[in-house]
């Protein structure tokens, strides 16, 4: 192994171990390659740069954005009393509804931190004060925030079509049904879980007139998602173009239908959405930087060479890199994993005869449980912040809910055409 691959083996994860942010984590770990060898840093430089400079990147701080205004308005609170009215009186009651409403919301705002902050903030609270223990209902609300990535609009989906050069607008439509799917297995999971531990629900089934009033107030909310994907879908935007359009909804809606923001909040939404994209933006720099570096270095060949004997196997090709996403996503951030991984597997998944948008709907699913396991799963710490509960706690409390969505990723993997009926 060539000594600058060999350092960055070495003291990436390490950095990662020691919680170094994950941008900052990749880019020491390319100057430290950089310095022990003979590689020109004009050359990364522009690596680095261009990597930023593509059009459907630029959908990526527009749903964030759009996100946040929702977020600071009342559209998740419209979307709490819909899913309420609509599901809170089955069992597993107020554990149905945070899986709902993210389900609802991960249609708006793209993130699974961004959607357990949203949801979780206003359901944790209420679920405890309905007699659901603190653990289930925070792994509750932590689990079904990754629906935030699953579901279409998603940064991360973002992220994968613009490595992997394949149509954002294909993985949105493609990321539908499989979201959907993935949030029904929850809800299920939910159902039993509250059955097992005798949380029963105090909700009654709300009337027609109370289900219409609560459709009539997320009306506005409800029609993010067909803006933006019916948009994409019929040819009439681009998923950048319909960002665009997503933030001038949300804030006319929210600014000056509902009057729902002020300065104060405007300057909150501004401030916490640049904060969000440098974050992001500097992890794609940095790993774009890194894959020049391995691809320099022949990495990617020897991954093929390495892995192309169960290459002619595509149900054990599948579970070698699920396996292999869940591991490394317990010490690396989500967008890091599809950008250093991607370009190193798209070989494999050309030469296994994958779709490579079913491939990425799958890697998303995969990647989005590292939000869920310690040291580096976001989510965890969001619904800690919330609830007060320890981190050893959650991590114990969230297993269920990890293993049903691994289920359902297996799933996905094997049945291609729940991935790519609508395309």
């Amino acid at each position: 192994m060539e000594l600058p691959i060999l350092l960055i083996a070495l003291f990436l994860p390490i950095m990662l171990l020691l919680s170094v942010p994950i941008g900052v984590a990749i880019g020491l770990s390319v100057v430290i390659a950089v310095v022990s060898a003979d590689i020109p840093v004009q050359f990364l430089m522009q690596k680095m740069f261009f990597s930023l400079d593509t059009f459907p990147l630029l959908a990526v701080p527009f749903f964030i954005m759009a996100g946040e205004i929702m977020q600071k308005g009342s559209m998740a609170e419209a979307l709490l009393r819909l899913s309420r009215c609509l599901i809170g009186h089955i069992t597993g009651g107020l554990a149905q509804v945070s899986v709902l409403t993210c389900m609802f919301y991960g249609a708006l705002s793209g993130s699974a931190p961004a959607t357990v902050a949203a949801v979780g903030g206003i359901m944790i609270p209420s679920m405890e004060k309905e007699g659901f223990s603190k653990s289930f209902s925070t792994a509750t609300n932590v689990s079904a925030g990754c629906l935030g990535v699953m579901i279409p609009p998603s940064v991360p989906l973002i992220i994968y079509g613009t490595t992997a050069n394949v149509s954002v607008g294909d993985l949105f439509i493609a990321g539908i049904i499989p979201g959907l799917f993935i949030g029904g297995i929850l809800m299920v999971t939910c159902y039993f879980l509250s059955r097992y531990h005798g949380f029963k629900t105090k909700s009654q089934k709300a009337t027609f007139k109370e289900t219409l009033h609560a459709f009539k107030d997320a009306k506005y909310a409800l029609a993010v998602p067909v803006i933006v994907l019916g948009g994409i879908y019929g040819g009439i935007t681009t998923p950048t173009e319909a960002g665009a359009i997503a933030v001038t909804y949300a804030f006319i809606v929210e600014g000056f239908i509902l009057r729902r923001l002020n300065k104060s909040k405007i300057w909150q939404i501004l401030r916490s959405t640049t904060i969000t994209n440098a974050t992001i933006f500097l992890v794609v720099a940095t790993a774009s930087a890194l894959g020049q570096i391995l691809l320099i270095y022949n990495v990617p060949n020897d991954m093929v060479e390495l892995l192309s004997g169960i290459t002619d196997n595509k149900v054990t090709f599948f579970v070698v890199i699920i396996f292999m996403l869940l591991i490394l996503g317990t010490f690396m951030d989500a967008l890091a994993n599809i950008l250093i991984l991607t370009p190193l597997l798209q070989p494999l998944v050309v030469q296994a005869g994958i779709d490579l948008t079913h491939f990425g709907v799958v890697m998303i699913a995969a990647v989005s449980l590292g939000f869920l396991t310690p040291p580096v799963g976001v989510n965890l710490f969001v619904g800690c912040g919330i609830s007060g509960i320890s981190i050893e706690r959650l991590s114990y409390a969230v297993l269920p809910f990890i293993l049903a969505i691994l289920v359902g990723i297996f799933f996905l993997a094997f049945i291609p055409q729940m991935v790519l009926c609508l395309l």
